[in-house]
């Protein structure tokens, strides 16, 4: 059977609402997962129950994070000493 004018016509101008439908559900999936993902301390514990345990465990992230900083300055050569002298010389030998 051949598709008569106004069936091709009514298929083409739904087509762009399907897409657009379709794109609408994907960026919400993906603004869901994004929030799921960053919330994940709040459904899953990260650090234990116990006191003891939990203060080491904070003991040693405040360390990791702490030790970022100085890896950051290592990484882009800011910890190198600075050649530049607070006091003007002449240059010449004194």
């Amino acid at each position: 059977m051949k598709r008569s004018q106004a069936d091709s016509n009514t298929t083409a101008a739904s087509r762009p609402g399907i897409q657009r439908s379709l794109m609408s559900r994907l960026v919400l999936g993906c603004v869901l997962m994004a929030g799921l993902a960053t919330s994940v301390g709040c459904f899953v514990p990260i650090y234990s129950s116990r006191p003891e345990r939990r203060v080491q465990q904070l003991l040693y992230t405040s360390e990791d994070l702490r030790s970022l900083v100085d890896e950051w300055e290592r990484f882009w050569f800011l910890d190198s000493p600075s050649h530049m002298t607070p006091i003007r010389t002449h240059g010449g030998v004194l």
